[in-house]
């Protein structure tokens, strides 16, 4: 009998078809819908005359037009205001569940699905967004799908798929203390580069993986489309079912046994092998600041802005170049060196809670420097509510941070939350690509820990520094 990868045991069972000269039709078990790529597949639903084939595995909420400040107030922006209206309309016509602004889960969508237990192992998930991979921390097959596809599971509940490759990534080893699992899937895409996983599912093996926290998983996933990856997956394991252990949606009593039985065979067989495998030292990775404007381009905090020259081939000479000129930034300048203008807490990829009490960690009992504007944004309503619980949000504003409502807020500019141009942020977000987080606004992609020790230099800093 052959040996199987995680990858192929989650495909394998939501094979619905394989037609010759066809790509293969998945079955679908959970999509996640938001207001900015959901509104244009409803139409085509109502110009077809279709209805949302499942609507009880359909869960939708706002969250990238979501204003961070007086969030129930009038929304400014007209598009955005047409977009949210629409997503509320939907879902009311299509009994499809909601969570709008003024909800006690609404949030980011990537955040409310694993907290709500709507994430479980073994599942197909998918939504509108390209950070999907998020939820294959659990041993999901999660990905984001464009407004065609978002129609088409919509009417259908299943999706075609060409099957991607299947990549190993393991990290040997342990962090060392104050390196973060941010600092590790940057540490990651520098090593494989933007195109490292094109083509493929990562799935993240390995010591250093196993030893992180549900939260840090989530990062590390997240990240997996910086990698140019379909997807990215960590196998379950009791960290993983302590995690989903009485969540709403997760099963329950017999069913949470059996559920149990189900998921602990969700991992890659002895002997499996992988289309391509690449293996890390973990004690190589080390605080981490991105210098350019792609995640791939980043430096350990202790190093120095590199000479373009210094790079292999006439393409990357010529990104180097280009990103340095677009950055403001000389070669050879120390990372430490680098003033920020503002720092961003939050998002997709660093926004919950985990994410918030390791910068109130760092920010406690100090000070924001004078002219760097600050702000933490919780992932959730939940999240928001659990940090104000334990104090948090205190710690925050006492520190001279904004303490905002949840939502994506500046994590892609889109929502009010935006840079100047040429203002410089240390961000915890999951792109740094030229005008991200505005128009000319130059993105330092960081660490929660590093960024609450930005915030408080002045210029990027580690924990220790302080």
């Amino acid at each position: 009998m052959s040996a199987h990868r995680l990858f192929d045991k989650v495909w394998e069972r939501h094979l619905v078809a394989s037609p010759d000269g066809e790509p293969p039709l998945l079955y679908i078990d959970l999509h996640l819908i938001h207001e900015v790529t959901s509104t244009q597949a409803f139409e085509g639903l109502e110009l077809a005359g279709r209805a949302v084939r499942r609507p009880d595995l359909t869960v939708a909420t706002m969250d990238h037009d979501v204003p961070t400040v007086n969030p129930l107030g009038p929304i400014t922006d007209p598009l955005a205001a047409e977009q949210i209206a629409r997503l509320r309309k939907n879902c009311e016509a299509h009994q499809i569940t909601l969570f709008p602004l003024g909800s006690a889960d609404q949030g980011v969508v990537h955040v409310i699905g694993p907290q709500l237990g709507l994430t479980q192992p073994g599942m197909t998930v998918v939504c509108g967004d390209s950070h999907t991979s998020t939820h294959g921390a659990f041993g999901a097959l999660a990905f984001g799908i464009g407004t065609t596809e978002v129609e088409h599971v919509l009417a259908t509940q299943t999706l075609r798929q060409a099957k991607p490759k299947a990549m190993a990534v393991t990290v040997d080893g342990e962090l060392a203390p104050g390196v973060s699992a941010k600092d590790l899937i940057l540490g990651i895409i520098a090593r494989i580069g933007t195109g490292g996983g094109t083509g493929t599912v990562i799935e993240y093996r390995g010591a250093a993986i196993r030893g992180l926290d549900m939260a840090g998983r989530m990062t590390v996933c997240n990240m997996s489309i910086e990698a140019g990856a379909r997807a990215g997956m960590i196998a379950p394991d009791d960290v993983t079912f302590a995690y989903l252990e009485g969540r709403r949606y997760a099963p329950k009593g017999a069913d949470w046994e059996r559920a149990l039985d189900d998921w602990r065979s969700l991992a890659t067989d002895d002997g499996a092998a992988f289309d391509r495998e690449v293996r890390i030292d973990a004690s190589a990775i080390t605080p981490t600041v991105t210098w350019g404007t792609t995640p791939a381009q980043s430096a350990g905090i202790d190093g120095a802005v590199p000479d373009p020259d210094s790079f292999q081939t006439p393409q990357e000479r010529q990104a180097a170049r280009r990103a340095l000129e677009y950055m403001g930034l000389a070669p050879g300048t120390a990372i430490r060196d680098i003033a920020v203008d503002a720092v961003f807490i939050g998002s997709c990829t660093n926004g919950r809670l985990e994410d918030l009490r390791a910068a109130a960690g760092v920010l406690r009992g100090r000070k924001v420097s004078p002219g760097v504007r600050a702000i933490a944004v919780p992932g959730s309503a939940r999240v928001k509510a659990q940090a104000e619980a334990e104090g948090l949000d205190a710690v925050f504003t006492a520190a001279g941070f904004e303490w905002r409502s949840a939502g994506c807020s500046m994590c892609l500019g889109m929502n009010g939350d935006i840079l100047a141009p040429r203002e410089r942020s240390a961000s915890t977000s999951n792109r740094n690509f030229e005008g991200r987080q505005g128009p000319g606004g130059r993105t330092h992609l960081v660490s929660p820990a590093v960024a609450a020790a930005t915030a408080v230099a002045g210029r990027f800093a580690a924990p220790s520094d302080l």
